[in-house]
């Protein structure tokens, strides 16, 4: 589920791209729980101008009826690439209850892990606990532009 933009601002499309995998193809297990559980730096293109932070959210959509959110993150300042394993921003709850980023780790099959990232026109001010459903409140009416990557997981 892609959040609406506000009507009173520019849509964009941001073009995300990773250098650890390419969109709609597996996600080296370096970044799983069987590897070192660690975020993949992602490449950003298109940020439009007045953006003052990204966010960012990792989402399972096949985990369950609700899915899985594996990654909220806000408060980056404006780049063209998020580092591998980010110490910067803001993070908040995944659905382990845990603060910060947890990777791909399914139960069984194939799962899709969509990498949602958004150019905002302001900085969030938010608390630890936040999750991805204060995440995307908070953003509502300050997305300037949004992108998404999807990377494939399977356990060995």
């Amino acid at each position: 589920m892609t959040i609406p933009i506000s009507s009173a601002v520019v849509a964009g499309i941001l073009q995300i791209s990773s250098p650890a995998f390419k969109n709609n193809d597996f996600i080296p297990q370096k970044y799983s729980c069987q590897g070192e559980n660690i975020s993949p730096a992602l490449k950003i293109k298109k940020i439009p101008e007045g953006t003052k932070t990204l966010a960012v959210i990792l989402f399972d959509p096949d985990a369950s009826p609700a899915g899985f959110v594996h990654w909220v993150l806000w408060n980056l300042p404006p780049s063209t690439k998020i580092q591998e394993k980010i110490s910067g921003g803001s993070k908040g709850n995944n659905g382990n209850g845990e603060v910060g980023y947890t990777g791909p780790c399914p139960p069984s099959g194939i799962h899709h892990y969509q990498f949602r990232v958004y150019a905002l026109d302001t900085k969030l001010t938010m608390t630890e606990t936040s999750g991805k459903k204060e995440l995307e409140a908070a953003m509502n009416g300050h997305i300037l532009a949004q992108g998404t990557i999807t990377g494939l997981y399977k356990k060995n």
